[in-house]
């Protein structure tokens, strides 16, 4: 082994210790984030992106999207190009946000934890059914904590920006318990609350 590669080796496990990776599918680009993103620029309502960010990161987003709707007027490559580049920003910031690092949007299809796909479906049923028998017996009374407070929170005003990030606070905090993770999540209550 060189020393060139002892140190590459050993500046990668520095930086995952400092660089989070996150398993959830916020990255994706069927992911939640990307696809709020994706209504926004729709709409042109940029508080349907904005409770994926910190209110402290909000300013970097909105212009973003600013850039990408003057843009969107345009045809074809450049259209596109400036919606790429808020969704890039949007689930960068985001990321950066809970502390986990960014190596672009992942493609549709992208394998997710099934402990993930099933709090998805929980949310969206209404239900914690899919979780059962993917999350061990004595977590689950805190699981269905977090998921009656998150699904309690679910009927947000999209331009009430702090109860959208009093949402996805607990949404990430369900998501994170979900899939293992037992520590808090510092997320929009530090930028004015996420």
């Amino acid at each position: 082994m060189t020393l060139t590669s002892i140190l590459g080796s050993a500046l990668h496990s520095v930086i995952s210790l400092v660089v989070r990776p996150a398993s959830a599918h916020c990255d994706t680009e069927d992911g939640p984030a990307a696809v709020d993103g994706r209504r926004a620029l729709e709409s042109g309502n940029v508080n349907i992106a904005l409770k994926w960010v910190r209110a402290v990161d909000e300013s970097e987003v909105r212009e973003s999207f600013e850039q990408a709707r003057r843009v969107r007027s345009l045809d074809g490559e450049a259209s596109e190009a400036a919606d790429r580049e808020f969704l890039e920003t949007l689930v960068r910031v985001h990321r950066a946000g809970e502390g986990a690092g960014f190596e672009g949007i992942k493609p549709v299809g992208t394998p997710i934890p099934a402990q993930v796909s099933a709090a998805d479906r929980a949310l969206e049923e209404g239900s914690i059914e899919p979780l059962r028998g993917l999350i061990d017996a004595e977590r689950w009374a805190e699981l269905e904590h977090r998921f009656e407070h998150a699904l309690g929170l679910k009927g947000f005003d999209d331009d009430d920006l702090a109860a959208a990030r009093t949402y996805m606070d607990a949404y990430v905090s369900f998501f994170k318990y979900a899939e293992g993770h037992d520590h808090a999540h510092h997320g929009h209550d530090e930028h004015a609350h996420h």
